[in-house]
């Protein structure tokens, strides 16, 4: 009656190949309602009515992921938090010292170097794009639950570089002009709603998108990320340990997080997967 907006969630049109089926499926997400009204159901009638438009479609199958447990899972990937400001993540509540632990010897064991030990790096540019979606379908396929990006032009929607939404970085070959790597994040600001004498109000977070390697190792390319993102103004930078990423993870100084991170496929049977399966980052 007031115009408010109460509730939200949404659904796009995606081609998924999960194994060695190719399905033109509704990726489903952002499913939110305010916070007064968590109580009163909304969140299936927001579910059956978003089902109903895409059956409209002619579309039947679907991708979500939750925090939650739902029947059934598909695939159970965990989080990973790498700090980047430090003292502030411990002001505002985000991270706490360990036991034993001082400030000095915690800001020098998460000190992140002055250089990115890789050469060659720059933002992605449209004159990119092509190069891109070669390597990173190439990239792909070695995993079980992936996405087909059909075109140059979901290439550039998802990952051509958008201030505060998406940032995009390739590494070129100095001689050739070629590019052998790139690696993305999104960005997710948080509010701080817990009071502090800090003066904080937001946490700027960034989660690792997709990321190809060819020539340099990824330990090398994802600590490129970490040193550029700092200087984006990034305080905490977060993986998922899906497709290559748990075998850097730990030797980046990322730590396990508490959350984890469930893939479901609506209306579609397959066997479970390891996280490492999975190479589908849903946003």
């Amino acid at each position: 009656s007031n115009g408010k907006l109460v509730g939200f969630i949404s659904g796009i049109p995606v081609h998924v190949k999960v194994y060695e089926k190719t399905l033109s499926l509704a990726e489903v997400n952002f499913l939110c309602v305010h916070k007064k009204l968590r109580s009163k159901r909304l969140a299936p009638v927001l579910i059956k009515e978003v089902t109903r438009r895409i059956n409209l479609t002619g579309v039947f199958q679907a991708v979500y992921t939750a925090g939650v447990v739902l029947p059934k899972p598909i695939a159970k990937c965990r989080y990973f938090h790498r700090p980047i400001q430090h003292k502030k993540l411990l002001e505002c509540g985000f991270t706490v010292l360990a036991p034993n632990v001082t400030m000095q010897r915690f800001l020098k064991l998460y000190k992140l170097p002055e250089v990115a030990p890789v050469k060659g790096i720059r933002k992605a540019e449209e004159k990119d794009l092509s190069q891109i979606h070669t390597l990173l379908q190439e990239y792909l396929k070695k995993f079980s639950l992936i996405p087909i990006f059909v075109s140059v032009e979901e290439i550039r929607h998802y990952l051509l570089p958008r201030d505060g939404v998406v940032s995009t970085y390739v590494i070129e070959d100095l001689e050739t002009k070629r590019i052998t790597d790139f690696f993305s994040y999104y960005h997710l600001p948080s509010s701080i709603v817990r009071s502090n004498s800090y003066g904080h109000k937001h946490l700027s977070a960034a989660y690792s998108y997709y990321n190809v390697c060819t020539k340099h190792s990824l330990q090398d390319v994802l600590q490129s990320a970490l040193i550029i993102s700092k200087e984006d103004g990034i305080d905490v930078f977060n993986a998922l340990d899906i497709m290559d990423n748990a075998t850097v993870l730990r030797h980046l100084k990322f730590g396990a997080g508490d959350g984890y991170l469930r893939y479901y496929l609506f209306n579609w049977r397959c066997p479970d997967m390891a996280s490492a399966q999975v190479g589908l980052v849903l946003q």
